[in-house]
């Protein structure tokens, strides 16, 4: 209970099955998601489809049909793993980490925010059977168009992006929302700090100021500024949400 008699907000639950718990925990452990997990904001929980082999060896893997490269991870032991969380923890949502599912972002991050349970599904070797992808979980998710070892990286990075949207976890609640993708399709302004001059380099005279208002029109050129040099494909994005939300009800 809460001092006002209120009861806690329940934590975000993150299932991850994963073959390398270490890989994981190590990371979420420390700094902001580990204090969060401390506070009791997050709560993450791993599942191994080792524990659902039948042979000595614990095999989760074996040669793909038609040949090639690698190997593939078996679809039954990955099943029990994904269905058992379903079973044990209801997961609002399954989600398989794959190079071949919708590509992550700012957007999806906040929708899987406001689920309130997740379970992030972690491929190895040349990949999952596709009857995973097809039958078993509820969509497959992308970070990015590059290939790594395996989803443990992809799984990190989804919650992170999703712990650091949640109420209580970051010191100044505002700090999440007035980041690049963040309300926008922007990137962030420049940030600085002391010193006010380093190595020949001086802050911004406006932003020692003191007057707000021109402050805040200083951070809202450089977006545009950057954004244009660095990102200009985020423009036309940019454009399209400012005039959706110019639109009004007819």
């Amino acid at each position: 209970m809460t001092a006002g008699g209120d009861e806690a907000a329940a934590a975000y639950r993150f299932d991850v099955v994963t073959l390398f718990e270490p890989l994981m925990s190590g990371y979420l452990g420390g700094s902001i998601l580990g204090r969060a997990g401390e506070r009791g904001i997050i709560e993450v929980a791993y599942t191994d489809p080792r524990d659902f082999t039948t042979d000595v060896h614990r095999t989760v893997d074996d040669a793909p049909f038609g040949g090639g490269a690698g190997m593939v991870m078996k679809p039954e032991p990955l099943a029990q793993a994904i269905e058992q969380v379903r079973a044990r923890r209801g997961p609002a949502r399954v989600v398989l980490l794959s190079p071949s599912g919708r590509l992550f972002d700012q957007r999806v991050a906040a929708e899987y925010a406001a689920l309130g349970s997740l379970c992030l599904v972690c491929g190895r070797y040349e990949g999952v059977d596709e009857r995973i992808a097809a039958e078993v979980v509820d969509e497959e998710l992308s970070i990015g168009d590059y290939v790594l070892t395996g989803g443990e990286l992809g799984a990190l990075v989804v919650i992170d992006a999703v712990s650091r949207l949640l109420h209580g976890v970051l010191g100044n609640a505002e700090g999440a929302f007035d980041e690049s993708f963040t309300g926008t399709a922007l990137l962030e302004h420049p940030q600085y700090t002391r010193p006010r001059e380093w190595r020949g380099h001086a802050v911004p005279d406006v932003l020692l100021s003191g007057n707000h208002a021109e402050i805040a029109r200083w951070r809202a050129q450089q977006r545009l500024d950057r954004t244009a040099a660095r990102r200009p494909d985020l423009l036309a994005r940019h454009a399209g949400d400012a005039a959706a939300s110019e639109e009004t009800p007819s």
